[in-house]
Formats: C-alpha cells, structure tokens, sequence
C-alpha cells in the first residue's frame, strides 16, 4: 500500500499548454500526451493571444506551440512568452516546410527550447511524432528540479586511474567530429562562430534533424563559421576546411577509397531513435582516422554519441563534452562523459577556443 507520505515523494506532472489553431490537432496532441502519465494537458489555445491569457492564469511548464496561427503567429508569441514567462519551456510544432524550418530556427534562435516536425500524413496514428514529443515534454520537464539546484563548476576530467588499460599514442588531429540533439542548433552556430579564421581540419556534424531542417542548418553554419557547410553527398571526400552535415533521414559514416578517407550515406535502422544517428558516425570515424580523431559531443537527449565516443578512445582518439550547466538537456554529452574517458567538460563557451588550441590553430 502507497502512504500518503510516499505518495508526496512523487514528482507532480508536467503541465503542458497545447496551442495550435486547428480543434482537431489541439485535440490529437492532448490525447497523445494524456496517455503519459507523467504529463498533464492543463488547457489549450487557438492563437498566440489566447496562450498568453492560458499562461496568465495557470502555472505551465511547457508550450507546445504552432507557428501559423490567425490573430497571432506562434513566432510573435514566443517573443511574449519570453518576456512574461522566462522560466516556461517552448516546444515549437510545425509542418516540414522550408519556411516553417526557417522560423523554427529563428525560434530557438529567439529562446524556444526545441522543436518538433509533424508528420505530413497528419498526427493520426503518427507514433514516431508521439514519441519525440513526449520524450521533449519530459526531459525538458525533469529540469525543473535541476534547475533550482546549484551546479558546481566544469572540471576537467581526472586522468585515468592506473587499473585504466592505456590508450594508443595520441596522434594529431587530422579531423573534428560534433554530434548534436536538442539545443544543437544554438549552440553550434555560437561554436562555428568561435572557430572563424581558425581550425582548417575537415569538421563532420551529425545532428538530429529532419532533412529540411539539415540543409537550412548547413547554411546558417556557413555563414556563422566562415567556411563552407553543406550537407554530405554520397563518396564525396573529406577535405580540409569543409564542414560535412549528415542529412535527415541518412546515416553520415566514413569509409576509404583507396587511401582517400570519404563519406558514405546509409539508411541502416535507427540508432537510439534516430537517423542521422552520432554513433555510427563516430564508430566509422575512428577507424578510418584512429589517432587523428577529435570529437565533440554537444547538447542533446538520449545517450547517442556515448558508444561512438568509446571507440574514438579505443583507436587512440579524442573527445570533449559540453557541461551539464550549459547543456539545454545533459543526456548525451553526461552519457558521453559517464564513460570515463573524456579529456574534458567544458560549457559551452570554452569549447571553441579548446578546440582550437588542441588542432594547433594560430588565429
């Protein structure tokens, strides 16, 4: 039997707001979300005016919310939201168009937490948009605790205790690998800004994004970075100065020609959920690059990237993680670091000039 005092002890749901202009659509989310018991619908809106009076007068957690709305746009929204209710999370929701990317991407730009695609068939029965909207809700909702406690300061990892077996000779760095999930997008443009004029190693960026999203992402890095950014095509070689994005849908992995390193694209199952997935970028990396390897692993959820970075160690790679502090979700880059074998944990802020130190650029 469950004593009332155990039953405090329990976490209180997730408040949600589902703000979209169509009934059926709001009705479709709320019925979806209501089927976790960690989340509750609290109410929901036609238009950005009618979510701003629903947070007036309900303590909320977390927004999902449409961009093209009558009255008032989800864009225009947020901007209030980010004003009135600084500690409510927004999860954008909006159909797979380049337009709609390219306001998703302002959004985050603008302090939206994250965003998510809906299906083009329609949210009926669409499980795989259920899942990651549910799976957002709750990580984003897990920080509220976290996030009133004090974090200590990012440390460099300890060196490896001595029962640690050894790793290869470190050789230098002929190539930079980055994966990315939830706040990605934000903070790799403030990286990419960090590395201009500098790091003239080939970069690979797997990042967890359908294929509009990858392409438009390719190019505000190139314009962030200075250095051309595209996303990679099948046998293509990896050259020096090119950043390479793995396109939605397709898995980014790295092969030989010869004695030329190049990229193949691959639509092998998902891994942890997701394609482009981190790991397989990263596993095929390491054996074509061994010791010239340098990874990064940024915010994210889940624990991508984590099995990826243990054979970066093994063939005598590299990697860094961002900290928990600056992390919008610490899932992969705290997966990554709870191998034990990361050379660092840095906010956000000190991987630029980290990495740019450790490739041995000079601007």
């Amino acid at each position: 039997m469950i004593t009332a005092s155990a039953a405090r002890l329990e976490p209180a749901p997730i408040r949600v707001l589902v703000v979209d202009d169509s009934a059926v659509v709001r009705g479709l989310i709320s019925r979806q979300l209501e089927t976790d018991p960690e989340i509750t619908v609290v109410a929901t809106a036609a238009h950005g005016e009618l979510a701003l009076a629903q947070l007036a007068r309900n303590e909320i957690d977390i927004v999902v919310l449409d961009i093209e709305m009558p009255v008032m746009d989800g864009l225009t929204a947020l901007k209030e939201i980010m004003i009135r209710h600084p500690g409510v999370r927004v999860i954008m929701a909006s159909t797979l168009t380049r337009r709609n990317a390219e306001i998703s991407f302002k959004a985050l730009n603008l302090g939206a937490s994250d965003y998510v695609a809906k299906p083009e068939g329609g949210l009926a029965g669409a499980e795989e948009f259920k899942r990651e909207l549910i799976s957002k809700i709750k990580a984003f909702g897990r920080g509220r605790a976290a996030a009133s406690r004090p974090v200590a300061p990012a440390q460099p990892v300890s060196p490896p205790s001595a029962a640690t077996p050894p790793r290869p000779v470190r050789g230098k760095t002929t190539v930079l690998a980055i994966g990315a999930s939830t706040g990605g997008p934000p903070a790799l443009l403030t990286l990419f800004e960090s590395l201009r004029g500098a790091v003239s190693q080939p970069i690979l960026l797997t990042q967890h994004m359908p294929a509009t999203f990858t392409a438009l992402l390719a190019e505000q890095l190139t314009r962030a970075g200075d250095r051309p950014c595209a996303e990679a095509k099948d046998g293509e070689p990896i050259l020096g100065g090119r950043c390479y994005v793995a396109p939605g849908g397709w898995h980014m992995v790295v092969d030989r020609q010869g004695a030329l390193p190049v990229l193949r694209l691959n639509q092998e199952p998902p891994e942890s959920f997701c394609r482009p997935a981190v790991d397989p970028m990263l596993r095929t990396a390491a054996h074509v690059f061994g010791t010239g390897l340098l990874a990064t692993v940024l915010t994210g959820m889940g624990s991508d990237g984590a099995k990826g970075c243990e054979a970066v160690a093994r063939a005598g790679g590299r990697f860094i993680v961002q900290d928990e502090a600056s992390s919008v979700v610490w899932g992969m880059p705290g997966a990554a670091a709870a191998t034990g074998l990361a050379e660092s944990i840095l906010p956000l802020n000190e991987i630029g000039p980290w990495l740019r130190r450790a490739t041995g650029a000079t601007a």
